[in-house]
């Protein structure tokens, strides 16, 4: 099983959308943004700084600039792959010698940037960092119209193994489509047999995640990113307002827990209506992903516009 976000979709399944001069546009601006903020997020994390901090700054930024926001950072830390982002009053802060991974995008009109880099904050642990890099720099230079997913794979398992390092196998990169993060093309960190091909004028991410464990990752016990799934019958007062939050602010894209505070400002309550919507079926958890040997992990991620014989690469 692929580990990877699950967005609902607004279109009907197999229903193909071309993207016209106004949407690159558009998706280049999302784009330069997004990069613009894992940039600005890299230079203002610190040891001794609250991830919680690091978090709200960033995302204002992105807010402030005009434009939404596709996901709530991920600010993910040393065996942690993806998916942790901070908690509502998060005493969580960075270490000295943490790996973290920074991996964000911006939004408008439902266009969706997505792009990650990684900070080693001792020195101790660039190898790891240049594994993903390289390998999400050779997968580029493959990308074009036609190009097989397995063949990019095999590349960036290549390039990782080359430096002592192993590929997460059950994470990837994929196709952005509107309001929809990962779209159906998986593009995978190995060679998984597939005949799958890019195709002209589609927008896909390719993230090489390296590790200094197995290349497996699950789900750990810590859960922050949501996105809706739907209306659903809830008791609780708390969790019909939640819900009603969540349904008129962030019906499409995931959202993070602190960010419906201004509802219940109570950390305890606002975790009780979250569960409650949950076990409802109208929220999907996103949980932390943690490597299975507790492995450290690093993660490079751009996201392109594949071309005809190359491609167009938008988070720069």
């Amino acid at each position: 099983m692929q580990w990877e976000v699950k967005i609902k979709r607004d279109r009907m399944e197999g229903e193909e959308e071309r993207l016209n001069e106004e949407d690159i546009k558009t998706i280049e601006e999302v784009g330069a943004i997004s990069f613009r903020a894992i940039d600005k997020a890299k230079e203002m994390a610190k040891p001794g700084m609250k991830l919680v901090e690091l978090a709200d700054g960033v995302e204002k930024f992105v807010r402030d600039s005009g434009f939404d926001i596709a996901f709530p950072i991920n600010l993910s830390v040393n065996v942690e792959a993806a998916h942790y982002t901070p908690s509502l009053m998060d005493e969580r802060t960075i270490g000295e010698k943490d790996v973290m991974k920074i991996d964000f995008g911006a939004a408008r009109d439902g266009l969706l940037g997505d792009c990650a880099l990684t900070v080693d904050f001792s020195g101790e642990n660039q190898d790891l960092v240049e594994a993903s890099n390289n390998a999400l720099e050779n997968a580029v230079s493959m990308v074009r119209a036609g190009a097989k997913v397995r063949d990019i794979g095999k590349e960036i398992e290549r390039t990782i193994k080359s430096m002592g390092f192993s590929p997460v196998m059950n994470l990837g990169g994929h196709g952005v489509g509107r309001h929809d993060l990962h779209a159906d093309l998986f593009i995978p960190n190995y060679d998984n047999g597939s005949d799958d091909e890019l195709e002209e004028g589609k927008v896909i991410a390719i993230e090489p995640f390296a590790t200094t464990g197995r290349g497996m990752i699950t789900e750990g016990d810590t859960c922050e990113i949501y996105s809706f799934n739907g209306e659903a019958g809830v008791r609780s007062q708390g969790a019909r307002q939640v819900l009603a939050e969540i349904s008129s602010k962030y019906p499409s894209e995931p959202f993070a827990a602190r960010w419906l505070s201004n509802i219940i400002p109570s950390k305890f309550g606002l975790y009780a209506a979250i569960q409650e919507l949950v076990r409802s079926g109208a929220l999907e958890p996103y949980p932390t992903l943690i490597e299975v040997s507790k492995g450290l992990v690093s993660q490079a991620e751009v996201s392109m516009l594949v071309e005809k014989d190359g491609c167009k690469v938008l988070t720069k």
